[in-house]
């Protein structure tokens, strides 16, 4: 056979470019209008300095705003009927293998979640909590608004029979805002092999009586029934895992819980001095500053808390 002519190259040519042309031409449009697109996407973004944060941070802040606003409602109607007697909490210790404990202590406080969750995750709660003596590092690593998650490092005090002096605690703490939580774990094992717990804020419906026979099971339902009248306090919950490097034996690692345990009460106590202080300076700003008017007062917490102490010694020496 003879070598093929022009014509029929020519031909050839045509034959391939009618099969891909098509496709080829196809392609190059949708890239032509992805880049379009891109292009105009990432200039949008340029002209609005804040691009997509500045929506997120909007709906932040109408996040943050609501709940100061249902917040001061329940201040108002707290203020209203500021009644109230702190109880006594439990406080239950259970000493799973190799720990030196683990503590869960229970109190119905009388002041909304969000007002006791402001206490928990105040970066100044040091003023509160008397076994704090100094924040010395705190760095916020995630911020999604309701959520954060924190590393704190504070130096705690602590009492050993005739010595006492602070000890480093480095966590990280994760709370949520959401559902009134907070979840910490040490970073470094060290002296102490595990540190680790949490606090838990749940709504109380203190005037739950005012709903008749109906008992409410969410705040819409307490809301409707008391006709927005109800007070809403808090059920709040601290557990706790201890474990040292090295777990002392009888009679010091009894001696060390007991310590612990006390620890923990005076944690809780400190935190229902500040409700009380809250509850009492809300009753001053309306008027109602009476001895008879003012109720838990950080003086009654602390004689009850005396009282409180005298009995239950034996009862803790039992336990351990």
């Amino acid at each position: 056979m003879g070598n093929p002519g022009p014509d029929t190259e020519r031909n050839k040519k045509n034959v391939v470019t009618s099969v891909f042309d098509p496709a080829i031409s196809r392609f190059v449009g949708f890239s032509q209008k992805l880049h379009t697109r891109l292009k105009s996407q990432l200039k949008n973004l340029k002209a609005d300095k804040h691009g997509f944060g500045s929506s997120w941070r909007q709906d932040k802040e109408n996040s943050s705003s609501s709940i100061q606003i249902d917040l001061e409602k329940q201040m108002d109607i707290w203020r209203e009927n500021p009644s109230w007697t702190d109880q006594i909490p439990v406080i239950k210790v259970s000493i799973p293998k190799g720990s030196l404990c683990n503590l869960k202590a229970e109190v119905n406080v009388g002041l909304p979640p969000d007002a006791v969750y402001n206490i928990v995750i105040d970066p100044d709660n040091r003023r509160v909590f008397k076994n704090i003596k100094e924040v010395m590092s705190r760095k916020v690593l995630v911020d999604e608004g309701l959520r954060q998650v924190v590393e704190v490092e504070q130096a705690a005090l602590w009492r050993f029979l005739w010595w006492s002096g602070t000890i480093s605690v480095h966590v990280l703490v994760d709370q949520n805002r959401a559902d009134h939580s907070m979840k910490f774990k040490q970073v470094k094992s060290g002296f102490m092999k595990r540190f680790e717990g949490s606090w838990q804020v749940k709504p109380l419906f203190v005037d739950e009586h005012m709903c008749d026979r109906l008992k409410p099971k969410t705040l819409d339902e307490y809301n409707r029934c008391t006709g927005g009248k109800g007070r809403i306090g808090s059920k709040v919950t601290l557990d706790q895992l201890i474990q040292p490097a090295i777990v002392p034996p009888p009679p010091i690692s009894w001696y060390l819980r007991g310590i612990t345990a006390k620890t923990t009460e005076m944690l809780i106590y400190d935190l229902l001095a500040e409700t009380a202080r809250i509850r009492a300076a809300g009753e001053m700003e309306d008027g109602h500053s009476s001895d008879e008017q003012r109720t838990g007062t950080s003086g009654d917490i602390k004689e009850r808390w005396a009282a409180h102490r005298r009995t239950s010694r034996r009862r803790r020496n039992d336990l351990f």
